[in-house]
């Protein structure tokens, strides 16, 4: 007899090449743990319907525990012929109970077994990301608030453009990655729902209680379509574009910091522990783990459009192209993972350098600030940028600052200028003027910090 679970109509032994092509056990096999939960879940739902006696559950749930433990101490054996995690596993039970580890597998097909492990391992261990998620926001936050009065130049293009607090600049990452961590939440809700009981397409043809399957494996409920239930890899697209987003989170993270840290910025200095130094030059300290962070965030991308591309052909319900939708998610899971800790680390062990931040704010920056000083006296705004672009003009072309020209020099520029201008030349007051809700004031930035401690704590 043949000791695949699908062998018994053939007779012709397969190619040795496609035997190996076909397996899938040194991938799958992290799925233990979830195929034995669904198993003893499964058990105790045949029992239920009298399809087995309390007797053969107990021993099937016995039997189950032993292989779980053998997976969990390193010492099961995977044979020759364990071609899934499914059949190492029965294979396995059937040696420590006999024949009646045959009866586990009654109405129950591997095409809604292992839609149902792969959602459940997919379930925790999305609830394992999420737990990091929301440590990297509380790094985040907490830096923020301690560094609360550190001044630095804000960006756009790349250029320096405005004055902003260090903390309102951290506290953009975090609420981003905020974002993150509640798509993904949404994303754990729709992975809730159980196929167990959707037989190979058809259904179940002993009346198994679907309902009692779910709350005995933590569902919320369960798919109301048997071939829906066996087909459906939504949920790992769609956990792969999260993975893939929040890897652009962290990529731009890593940008940021790669320019702070480099010599012609100077704002920060990433730790030994997440730097290297280069193999020629003595004096080079590399922001490697930015770098490989960034660089990893196309690993992950890859990882979706490859299995978008296997995904969008398969005709209805199951293929075997569907053996295609673990290792990407496997491998970006683990790559997200890491990175979601590696990039916690770097942010909580680098060194800031408030006084090259401060040496870098440029009296240009604050030709926004004129303009509004001029909105203050009734100049409509449309009038009053023009202004302010003409005392930039005046300034560069005299080689000097706005805050070296006279009063009579902008006063030549438009008459509602006063000896006040001087207050303008401020940093601070610059930072403290956008005090709008989301602004990077001080008490704004402490808005931002607290409303992100209380979400922080209400999970």
């Amino acid at each position: 007899m043949s000791a695949k679970l699908w062998g018994g109509r053939f007779t012709g032994k397969t190619d040795e090449l496609m035997d190996a092509f076909n397996a899938s056990i040194h991938f799958d096999k992290r799925l233990y743990e979830a195929d034995i939960l669904g198993s003893k879940a499964y058990a105790k739902a045949l029992a239920k319907r009298g399809i087995i006696t309390s007797e053969e559950q107990a021993s099937l749930v016995d039997g189950l525990e032993k292989v779980r433990l053998e997976w969990q101490t390193n010492t099961f054996v995977i044979q020759p012929g364990d071609e899934d995690i499914h059949t190492a596993n029965e294979r396995r039970l059937g040696e420590f109970v006999g024949s009646v580890a045959g009866k586990l597998h009654t109405g129950r097909s591997r095409n809604d077994q292992v839609a149902t492990d792969f959602r459940i391992w997919v379930r925790e261990e999305s609830k394992k990301i999420l737990t990091h998620v929301k440590q990297l926001v509380g790094v985040a936050v907490e830096r923020a608030e301690r560094e609360i009065d550190v001044l630095m130049p804000g960006y756009t293009h790349l250029q320096r453009a405005q004055p902003i607090r260090w903390s309102h600049w951290l506290l953009s990452y975090a609420w981003s990655w905020q974002a993150d961590a509640q798509r993904l939440e949404q994303i754990i809700d729709r992975i809730n729902v159980l196929p167990l009981g959707s037989g190979a397409l058809a259904g179940n043809p002993f009346n198994i209680d679907r309902e009692f399957l779910a709350n005995e494996l933590g569902f919320k409920g369960v798919m109301q379509n048997s071939l829906y239930g066996v087909s459906d890899r939504d949920f790992v697209a769609e956990l792969l574009f999260w993975a893939s987003l929040t890897m652009v989170h962290i990529s731009r993270f890593s940008e940021d910091l790669i320019i702070y840290s480099s010599g012609e910025f100077g704002f920060v200095t990433l730790a030994d522990a997440y730097s290297t130094g280069s193999s020629l030059m003595p004096q080079k300290k590399n922001p490697d783990s930015c770098e490989l962070l960034r660089g990893k965030s196309g690993r992950v991308f890859g990882q979706l459009s490859g299995f978008l591309m296997t995904y969008k052909g398969i005709p209805s319900t199951y293929n075997k192209d569907l053996q295609e939708d673990k290792e990407p998610l496997f491998d970006a899971v683990d790559t997200l993972s890491g990175s979601l800790q590696i990039t916690a680390g770097v942010l909580s062990t680098l060194t800031i350098h408030p006084e090259n931040m401060k040496k870098n704010l440029s009296i240009d920056m604050l030709a926004t600030d004129v303009a509004e000083y001029l909105v203050r006296k009734g100049v409509p705004f449309r009038e009053t940028h023009h202004v302010a672009g003409a005392a930039v003009r005046t300034a560069e072309e005299r080689n000097t600052t706005m805050a070296n020209l006279s009063l009579s020099d902008f006063q030549q520029l438009h008459a509602a200028f006063d000896s006040d201008i001087t207050e303008i030349w401020d940093f601070e007051k610059s930072i403290e003027n956008r005090s709008s809700l989301g602004g990077t004031s001080k008490a704004t930035v402490l808005e931002q910090v607290h409303k992100l401690k209380q979400w922080l704590s209400e999970k």
